[in-house]
């Protein structure tokens, strides 16, 4: 028979991006029993990814060029045959009992579809999504982490695990969406169609934040770009009210707060937002052209 321990019934999946200053961290956290698979979307660190993967018995999806984070989580998890999916930043670390903390809360609450343990940052202190452009203000949540497992609004994409089968059911991440606010959107469709999204208390993760890619300035700008296109597609998406406008008003609002305007590098970061804002006046910001 095969090894039903609560690790072999997980399967990682971590999408990389010249990640691998912190690739190796995260693969030496995972569980002897945990698949892992690597959906590398690297234009450099390739090489060095593939042999990391391969040093640690993962399985690797190489991508010849970008092919944005939601597109290649789906990737992941089409190869996987577990009973629960982990989207794991290259961030991220595991405590040695997440996964047995997170298979164990789902048979406690087998009404729900989707999870985020404690999410840390480097230093100890508390990483918890409280809210989205893609809720009204009443959704909104408190500020840390809840005192006990309890069913939240939305979840983090940098540790978000899922059932299998409620992930296939909302046809996984919307490929239309090339970079942020992935997450948000999963998240409103698990909890619509398939059932509660929770906060289980017992799981922890580190997630140092940021540090998922090499950071110099292209890269951020490039993110920001897609950041503000789809904030005005996915806003638009859940019929949150003006979506071009809103996000038009927060990009010109924090383009020309103090802060931005003394700092060339936030600066930049934000003409790359409004730029991206601004270009979906083209084609409504879905990634690969418009949508019906």
């Amino acid at each position: 028979m095969p090894d039903q321990s609560p690790n072999a019934r997980v399967t990682i999946i971590s999408v990389t991006f010249n990640s691998m200053a912190v690739l190796p961290a995260m693969l030496a956290s995972v569980p002897a029993g945990a698949q892992v698979v690597i959906v590398d979307n690297s234009t450099t660190q390739a090489a060095e990814t593939a042999a990391l993967a391969d040093r640690h018995g993962a399985r690797l999806i190489a991508n010849a060029k970008n092919l944005g984070f939601g597109v290649a989580c789906n990737q992941g998890a089409a190869v996987a045959d577990t009973e629960f999916l982990l989207f794991l930043n290259p961030d991220a670390t595991l405590a040695p009992d997440t996964l047995i903390e997170l298979v164990a809360a789902a048979e406690r609450f087998p009404r729900a579809s989707a999870m985020n343990p404690r999410i840390a940052e480097a230093d100890g202190s508390a990483s918890f999504k409280r809210h989205s452009h893609l809720m009204r203000r009443a959704e909104r949540m408190a500020r840390g982490w809840p005192t006990s497992d309890t069913e939240v609004t939305v979840l983090s994409g940098a540790a978000l695990f899922v059932r299998r089968v409620d992930f296939e059911a909302v046809g996984g991440f919307d490929p239309a969406i090339f970079l942020y606010h992935e997450d948000d959107d999963l998240s409103r469709r698990l909890r619509a169609e398939r059932g509660p999204i929770m906060f289980v208390r017992g799981a922890l993760v580190t997630h140092i934040g940021g540090a998922s890619s090499a950071r110099n300035a292209e890269v951020a700008a490039l993110k920001a770009w897609h950041m503000g296109r789809s904030r005005v597609y996915s806003v638009r998406k859940h019929n949150m009210p003006v979506p071009f406008l809103s996000s038009l008003h927060s990009a010109l609002r924090q383009l020309l707060s103090l802060s931005v305007l003394l700092s060339p590098r936030k600066r930049a970061k934000q003409w790359a937002f409004l730029r991206g804002v601004l270009s979906t006046l083209k084609d409504g910001g879905a990634h690969g052209g418009p949508r019906s």
